[in-house]
């Protein structure tokens, strides 16, 4: 029985969270592919405690990001793909590939958003961690092989994230960013059918200038039955 056409991992950069601008010369394509990844889900509580009492039932909060953490092998000892390079080892491929996943892009001052496609593999983020342990060396202590450990943390557009939630639900806990134009009254009668709660809001967000919002101030909507 036929396994199918043999395909790399493959991992491209783009300067924006809406995965729509490819950086240029920003794909790498990997040697060899991973012998396992691990992707991570972390449900987050509040342990909110009264005064007087003795203990509290964690309440679900949210759902962190998800991540993905990866090993990548580089080499040019030439036992992998028979194209042995002791004069430059493996240094102009491991910087070709930090340009990609780590260098800051343009005027945002951060590390380029991350497609990962491998497989069932789609993983869509930013680079929070990357170490690269080198382990072959030339005679003249030239870098010859190295593993690259990377994680992404996974990263969804708001109107994505919503839609996917479909939480509207006033006793549910809700983050939201604001748009040009929102106020916090607005905001709490998409979230909550009513207005009145905006003061409430505020003080759980710790702010003062709730009339008029910064476009992408991300806000903390709290359980509407928490202050009923």
């Amino acid at each position: 029985m036929s396994q199918g056409e043999l395909k790399k991992l493959v991992i491209k950069a783009y300067s924006d969270e809406k995965f729509n601008a490819e950086v240029a010369d920003g794909e790498f394509t990997t040697l060899v592919n991973p012998e396992k990844y691990m992707v991570a889900y972390k449900p987050e509580y509040t342990e909110q405690q009264g005064q007087g009492t003795s203990g509290a039932q964690p309440k679900f909060s949210k759902i962190a990001p998800q991540e993905l953490d990866l090993d990548l092998l580089f080499d040019s000892s030439g036992v992998i793909d028979g194209e042995a390079n002791y004069t430059d080892g493996i240094i102009d491929k491991i910087e070709a590939f930090k340009s990609i996943v780590f260098d800051y892009s343009g005027d945002e001052h951060k590390p380029n958003y991350l497609m990962i496609k491998w497989g069932a593999l789609l993983f869509k983020g930013s680079l929070v961690d990357l170490g690269i342990e080198y382990r072959l060396f030339s005679p003249d202590g030239t870098p010859l092989r190295a593993n690259a450990k990377l994680k992404v943390k996974g990263t969804i557009d708001d109107d994505l994230r919503v839609a996917r939630e479909n939480n509207q639900s006033p006793d549910l806990t809700h983050y939201r960013k604001a748009k040009a134009g929102d106020t916090l009254a607005l905001m709490c009668h998409r979230i909550y059918g009513d207005s009145k709660y905006y003061l409430e809001v505020a003080k759980a967000n710790n702010i003062a200038g709730f009339r008029k919002l910064k476009p992408g101030q991300e806000l903390f909507f709290p359980p509407l039955k928490k202050y009923a």
